[in-house]
């Protein structure tokens, strides 16, 4: 039987081709998304031409009773091997114009979503005595981003929370690593100065997806077995 990845925010960008990567290593998915029903049925659909199983899981990783409520009947029978915690999105505004909402439906997203899945599928890896949870943060829990002090706390917040969790579960065979993500070339670039921020990225241009799946793909596979507690920039050398 094949190993199960779940993916959350898995209906494009960076999500979707971590669930494509992931289906071509073997893996059948558990992709979760929110909202866009066709561009996960679409995902679904390359994974399953590709011969792997995919099964759309449609909920709000903030909400923690649509996530048990979606997860709780599968993990009766089966356990993912992977978790990838990618859902998140931006609100970006100055602190002093920020709404009290801005802030907290990032934080929401990113750290409650990530508390949510992993809370609900941990003790079941922990009984299997095996897993990988991998946490797609960004280079913007880094360094400064006008705007993004929200988002920034965020994915700071989950680089911290993926070294704390590695320590507590390490001992179970469950490897808890984060990958931080620069400029990806997806619709999450959509209202930033491309110009400037091209200037900040030493090689000059921007990232691909693939850029990231290939090592959530490294990091799911035996070959990162002695590996927990990581953070992986892949940013093109901002910040080196």
């Amino acid at each position: 039987m094949a190993k199960i990845a779940l993916i959350t925010g898995a209906s494009r960008g960076i999500g979707a081709e971590i669930a494509k990567t992931l289906a071509k290593d073997g893996f059948d998915i558990w992709l979760n998304y929110r909202s866009n029903d066709t561009e996960a049925q679409k995902v679904k659909n390359e994974i399953e031409n590709a011969g792997r199983q995919c099964l759309l899981l449609k909920f709000d990783v903030a909400d923690y009773k649509a996530v048990e409520n979606s997860l709780n009947p599968l993990l009766e029978t089966q356990t993912p091997y992977v978790i990838v915690n990618n859902a998140g999105f931006r609100r970006d505004t100055l602190l002093i114009w920020m709404k009290q909402e801005e802030w907290k439906d990032v934080i929401s997203v990113t750290l409650d979503g990530f508390f949510n899945i992993t809370k609900t599928v941990l003790p079941f890896m922990l009984r299997n005595r095996e897993g990988r949870v991998i946490n797609i943060t960004s280079a913007s829990a880094h360094f400064g981003v006008p705007g993004q002090s929200n988002y920034s706390a965020a994915k700071a917040g989950l680089v911290a929370a993926t070294k704390s969790l590695a320590v507590e579960v390490s001992k179970r065979n469950v490897l808890v690593n984060a990958v931080s993500p620069g400029f990806i070339e997806t619709d999450m670039l959509e209202g930033l100065p491309m110009e400037q921020i091209l200037k900040m990225i030493p090689l000059g241009k921007l990232g691909k997806p693939d850029d990231i799946s290939a090592i959530v793909s490294y990091l799911a596979s035996e070959k990162a077995k002695y590996i927990t507690g990581q953070v992986f920039r892949i940013d093109g050398g901002i910040g080196c």
